[in-house]
C-alpha cells in the first residue's frame, strides 16, 4: 500500500456530541435548562463548545443540518 492520504483535513467537519449534567453547569444556565437533568454539548476538533441543546437527536440533527458529522463522545 502507497496510497497517500491528507490526514491534515481529516477532522474537518468532525463535531463531538458529549451529554452534560445540568448541574454542573453554571446557576444562570442551570435556571433556563428548566427540569431537564441533562443537556447535550456539540464541540469542534479544538474543544470548542459550539451548541447546547436539550436532547442527543436535536445535537446529530443541528450538526447535520450544518454540514457537519456528529460523532459520540464519551
Amino acid at each position: 500500500m502507497n496510497t497517500k492520504f491528507d490526514l491534515g483535513n481529516i477532522d474537518k467537519g468532525i463535531v463531538y456530541v458529549k451529554p452534560i449534567l445540568v448541574a454542573d453547569l453554571p446557576d444562570d444556565m442551570r435556571e433556563k435548562a428548566g427540569d431537564l437533568l441533562e443537556l447535550f454539548a456539540v464541540h469542534n476538533a479544538s474543544g470548542e463548545q459550539l451548541a447546547l441543546v436539550a436532547n442527543r437527536k436535536l445535537a446529530f440533527h443541528l450538526a447535520r443540518e450544518n454540514d457537519m458529522q456528529p460523532v459520540t463522545l464519551h
